[in-house]
């Protein structure tokens, strides 16, 4: 299992990318749609209530559930993400992602994690050019994840409810 930190790499995609040339190889040999449905995503927390201002832990997991190396091709530079409250990285902020394709890389049964942690506040555009932060209201939040695919399918997004006290 590769596990990193979001932003604690160079790598654009967040996970531990090392080129595996028989992965690279073979994974030409699945069928794209194929590769893109052998693909689950898991977000957990850790743990379900927290404080108004906890950061929040959030893990992300990205399994292959085939036992034959993958590739999935993303239509962004962006291949994966998350979002509280639909809200993506709990920022309004305008974001530019170029669209590239990005291929994701997986050995046979591979699960790729990366973990983000949220500070518990919405990032607000103003109409003065000023950003805020906004904390979350007190209640029950959804937060979610998402492998980016042109084929969004249930099985390509996943979520969990937290609740701040």
């Amino acid at each position: 299992m590769v596990q990193r930190r979001h932003g604690d790499t160079d790598d654009r995609t967040g996970f531990d990318q090392t080129k595996n040339y028989l992965t690279a190889a073979v994974s030409r040999f699945v069928p794209r749609w194929l590769a893109r449905r052998a693909v689950t995503i898991s977000v957990d927390t850790d743990r379900p209530a927290y404080d108004a201002g906890d950061p929040v832990e959030i893990t992300v997991r990205l399994r292959n559930r085939l036992p034959l190396p993958i590739e999935v091709v993303t239509p962004t530079r962006r291949p994966w993400g998350w979002a509280v409250d639909g809200v993506l990285e709990a920022t309004d902020e305008r974001r530019y992602v170029r669209d590239a394709q990005t291929p994701v890389t997986f050995r046979a049964g591979e699960t790729k994690t990366a973990t983000v942690t949220w500070n518990g506040h919405f990032r607000r555009e103003s109409g003065d050019d000023l950003d805020r932060s906004v904390p979350a209201d007190r209640g029950e939040h959804t937060v979610s994840a998402f492998l980016s695919v042109a084929d969004r399918r249930p099985h390509h997004e996943d979520e969990t409810r937290i609740r701040i006290r």
